[in-house]
């Protein structure tokens, strides 16, 4: 594995304040952290994010923490006190990028709306993730990313026929949310710097940003009336592309629904009566006769070991693949060689694999820098940089304000 890259990155100079928790603000500021800006993330003193606690512990600290807080700077700041939101209004009016993924009216409650901070800072860009948005009728309910799946359309196809829907297994909405904001960021930078400097807000809601990714969903309704329905693992309307057991027990994903690698796959398992059926020759007609196509084809992979099945698909050029594991992606040399599982020091002493870092820009790429802060680790440094006196820090510390 090569080691990380030690380059400043592409968003070097661009100063962030992230005032989210949990997932879907943190991931984005995670993300323009990978690719060099300065990203200060405010906690709540005493408590600071839940994340830390979320999921598998070590020495104290999520393991999940390592890779979502990587590349970031903790202040322990009470934002529920006047001199906390003061201090905030100071970092925010320095910065380039507010992310906050509060419920609508927080931060209007501690003064800070965009209103009033563009005022010091015309510039700023604030990206605001919520549940259902910053308006609508629905504005003010809570909202986590698993209630804009279900809203955005997406938990309604996951699982199998008939059965109650299942989660797909990560907090798929709120990561989506993430990048989509992500995107909101950088599109509003960039007409910053094309426009005069000035800022503007990015409202993101889980249930737009799952919705945004759900394909022909409504044109199918709004032309035929179908309501598309879950199908388990199978692609619907697109054949054949399923899931197939084979017989060492793994199961294996097979896409051979273009015409001609349709062709290669039924020459491949031995069907070259069905490869060369008129009927067969186009994807409608593959649709309508699936079950018997899927039908031919596990019966082939049932056969056969996972390893072999692979081997035969790859040499007829037939996408496929292997459900992964932790394990498997772990072990996988092909992760390895492109930089996509890191050692990772943490600030606790020991050292963890993280994932690495997507897209990948061969001019400036993306690095981690720094592992993970603890609680309030940079509190004095960032508020030495905005101008306060050690013991200004020291009687805002005695006062709890911060940490």
């Amino acid at each position: 594995m090569q080691p990380p890259t030690l380059s400043a990155g592409a968003l070097a100079g661009l100063k962030v304040v992230e005032m989210g928790q949990l997932i879907a603000g943190p991931f984005a500021g995670k993300t323009l952290g990978d690719f060099g800006a300065d990203v200060v993330k405010i906690e709540a003193p005493g408590s600071g994010d839940p994340l830390r606690n979320w999921r598998l512990v070590k020495d104290g600290t999520s393991v999940w923490w390592q890779v979502q807080s990587r590349n970031k700077r903790s202040i322990a700041l009470d934002l529920r006190s006047a001199e906390g939101q003061a201090i905030a209004k100071k970092l925010i009016a320095e910065a380039d990028v507010l992310v906050e993924n509060f419920r609508p009216g927080t931060l209007e409650g501690w003064g800070m709306s965009y209103e009033e901070l563009s005022k010091d800072n015309p510039g700023l860009v604030m990206l605001r993730i919520s549940g259902y948005g910053q308006t609508g009728p629905y504005r003010d309910l809570p909202g986590f990313g698993a209630i804009g799946e279900a809203m955005g359309g997406l938990r309604h196809l996951t699982g199998e026929p008939g059965r109650v829907p299942v989660r797909c297994g990560v907090s798929i909405g709120d990561t989506l949310a993430a990048l989509h904001g992500t995107i909101g960021v950088l599109t509003a930078l960039y007409h910053r710097h094309v426009n005069g400097g000035r800022g503007q807000v990015i409202d993101v809601a889980l249930h737009e940003a799952v919705f945004n990714v759900m394909e022909s969903l409504i044109p199918e309704y709004s032309a035929f009336g179908v309501v598309r329905e879950p199908a388990g693992s199978a692609l619907p309307g697109i054949a054949p592309s399923n899931a197939y057991r084979c017989g060492d027990g793994a199961v294996v994903l097979i896409a051979g629904n273009g015409d001609s690698i349709f062709k290669r796959l039924m020459t491949a398992i031995g069907r070259d009566d069905l490869g060369s059926d008129p009927a067969l020759a186009d994807n409608a007609g593959r649709v309508r006769r699936v079950a018997e196509i899927d039908g031919a084809i596990e019966a082939w992979t049932l056969q056969r070991a996972s390893p072999d099945v692979l081997a035969v698909l790859a040499d007829a050029k037939v996408p496929a693949g292997r459900v992964y594991t932790a394990r498997d992606i772990v072990e996988d040399p092909h992760y390895r060689a492109r930089d996509m599982v890191l050692t990772q020091r943490t600030r606790d002493g020991y050292d963890v694999e993280v994932p690495g870092i997507v897209p990948k820009l061969l001019g400036t790429p993306g690095s981690v820098r720094t592992s993970a802060p603890g609680l309030g680790d940079d509190t004095d440094a960032v508020l030495g940089e905005i101008g306060f006196s050690a013991d200004a820090i020291a009687g805002l510390r005695a006062r709890k304000v911060v940490a």
